[in-house]
């Protein structure tokens, strides 16, 4: 049986014959984008298989044959041609501070000096210099154009993007860092530049301006992650006995206009720990100014579900503005539903990616909204019996225990007054961490109603109000929202819930069940 390649980054590790690794076959992706263009930059997710894939293109232009023995691009590409190949990345590095910064860009520099065994003259004064000196060094030594790899270009940045000075600083050294490719372009054969997120072009790569952004192109949508027929057909002898349609709940869904996607990381530690489901990708570590951004940007949980974005939204990303939408989507935690044309623009309407993400990231946002990190798993475990036995009693009561414990620093904070959409958010997290099925804003066809649940045997047709004691339930009555699902044989169940701003708790739940076979209200 093949090992399973965890941790692996380098490619020639992985097609060694006697480390006997799965690989997935990628080359074919890769072939297509080296013919169709010379500089591109790609923003996936962390852990997604962007070093993975720099590491191949390293040995590709490289004109390591051997590594590629019975891969699609085996036989389509000229081996004969060897490019000197510049790796950078700012994985690891210290970037408080200029000097340090300096000091991270030269170590990268001299170990590709090493490499290519080149110098220049002033590599202990002037990183810009010596990269520039580097790129045209190469390329005449080696008598074919040099090819130039970065890895987490964003990292300087993002690892103080709330030290805003020193962000600023990183952001405009890397800017002129990056610049100094355009002016060698008749030295460069091809520039490949991948990160997490995705800063505004203006800021960082205005120097730059012929970068092709291939993140959400659909030609090139697989080119990091792990597509279903890949997982079924390259881990096959692993997966005896899994259910691949859970499997694709838990841990597909990333689109990015081509086959959805896994994370690979997903995979490899699902199969290696039992095929246990469990939140591997998530658990690895987030974006620690999440919360902070959260609270400067203070959304209505559900509407993320279904929010409406264009290009403009989702490329303004940069230091003195960071949108939570777009912080989401690059980091993994949203991703496209679909895209259409309207009044001349593309519009996105985004999603929750999969199951690992709906459960973790609104567990994120329960311990942000309640500050109920002890009793949560309680309350989640009742919430989720309930209804799963249809037991409406128990339900209304665990909510009311719930905002009754809700500490008194959240209100003193004004967390709750300030924040719109306050009550039902936290509603909305709690029942989305249970890794049911929901739909926010389920649209009918006589209007909008807030949240629906789909069980197997139930469906739960939810309305929130503030300070309307009688109206939610009322509403969802006069508007029909359920009649969409009378069809189905399930209990429909109606709830209207009504929230009392100065009690800061739930003062009206109602609620009517209607059976499955006669439609009949009991």
């Amino acid at each position: 049986m093949k090992k399973l390649p965890i941790g692996i980054q380098t490619f020639s590790k992985l097609r060694d014959p006697e480390q006997n690794f799965v690989y997935v076959d990628k080359t074919d992706v890769l072939l297509r984008l080296v013919e169709a263009g010379e500089y591109y930059f790609l923003s996936r997710p962390r852990r997604f298989g962007k070093s993975v894939m720099l590491s191949t293109l390293d040995d590709l232009f490289s004109g390591n044959r051997d590594l590629f023995k019975g891969l699609d691009i085996e036989d389509k590409w000229d081996w004969n041609k060897k490019h000197p190949v510049i790796r950078i990345s700012f994985g690891s590095g210290d970037f408080s501070s200029e000097q340090r910064f300096d000091e991270a860009i030269l170590d990268n520099l001299k170990s590709n000096m090493r490499r290519l065994d080149l110098d220049c003259e002033d590599a202990e004064r002037k990183p810009n210099s010596c990269f520039r000196e580097l790129i045209a060094a190469a390329c005449r030594k080696y008598g074919q154009k040099t090819v130039i790899l970065i890895d987490e270009y964003d990292k300087p940045i993002l690892d103080h993007i709330t030290d805003k000075a020193t962000a600023r600083a990183n952001r405009d050294k890397l800017k002129g860092f990056y610049s100094i490719m355009k002016d060698q372009d008749e030295y460069i054969r091809f520039v490949m530049i991948t990160g997490v997120s995705k800063f505004a072009r203006m800021n960082l790569f205005s120097g730059l301006n012929n970068l092709m952004d291939i993140s959400i192109n659909a030609r090139y949508a697989s080119i990091c992650g792990y597509t279903h027929p890949e997982v079924e057909q390259a881990f096959a002898e692993h997966l005896p006995g899994v259910d691949m349609a859970k499997l694709k709940e838990w841990y597909n869904g990333y689109n990015y206009f081509g086959e959805p996607v896994y994370n690979p990381f997903d995979i490899l530690l699902f199969l290696t720990n039992d095929r246990e489901y469990r939140p591997y990708w998530w658990s690895t570590g987030n974006p620690t100014f999440l919360i902070d951004l959260l609270r400067e940007q203070r959304r209505y949980l559900p509407d993320l579900e279904n929010f409406i974005a264009d290009d403009i939204i989702l490329d303004t990303f940069d230091v003195d503005h960071i949108d939570l939408v777009a912080l989401l989507w690059q980091t993994g935690y949203l991703t496209f539903a679909e895209k259409q044309e309207k009044f001349g623009s593309i519009i996105y309407k985004m999603k929750v990616p999969n199951l690992e993400i709906q459960m973790s990231l609104n567990a994120l946002f329960i311990d942000y909204l309640t500050d109920q990190r002890t009793e949560k798993l309680e309350f989640r475990s009742q919430l989720y019996d309930a209804l799963q036995a249809g037991d409406m009693t128990i339900f209304q009561q665990t909510l009311k225990r719930l905002f009754a414990s809700i500490p008194y620093q959240n209100y003193a904070n004004k967390i709750i007054q300030n924040y719109e959409g306050y009550y039902a958010s936290v509603v909305y997290a709690y029942l989305a961490s249970l890794g049911l099925r929901l739909i926010p804003e389920d649209t009918t066809n006589k209007g909008r109603v807030d949240l629906t649940i789909i069980l197997p045997d139930k469906v739960y047709v939810i309305e929130f109000k503030v300070d309307q004691p009688g109206k939610a339930l009322e509403q969802i009555r006069e508007k029909g929202y359920h009649e969409k699902y009378q069809a189905a044989e399930s209990t429909v169940c109606l709830i209207g819930m009504s929230f009392d701003s100065g009690e800061k708790n739930i003062t009206d739940f109602a609620w009517e069940k209607i059976s499955p076979k006669n439609q009949k209200s009991i």
